[in-house]
């Protein structure tokens, strides 16, 4: 979030983006580190499936969403883990 010029204004995108991701595409979405940090966010999404491939491709399509996010998202580094019980 390189135009964030203070927390409060972070928080705002940070929630309107998990507000919209969990409503969107029915995920779980937590801010997992650098909450007192105003330009950066980590946040850990996470679903669960039946298939692995609809697992990847939602959270696929979670990914693609971000990017084009219209509030100032940068995606530095993504990455998926599929656990099979």
């Amino acid at each position: 979030m390189p135009e964030s010029q203070s927390l409060k204004d972070k928080r705002q995108v940070v929630r309107s983006l998990q507000a919209r991701l969990r409503n969107q595409y029915s995920v779980s979405v937590a801010e997992t580190d650098f909450q007192e940090k105003w330009q950066v966010a980590e946040l850990l999404v996470t679903y669960a499936a039946s298939d692995s491939g609809q697992a990847q491709s939602v959270l696929s399509k979670v990914v693609d969403y971000t990017e084009g996010f219209h509030l100032p998202v940068e995606i530095i580094e993504a990455y998926t883990e599929l656990i099979d019980f």
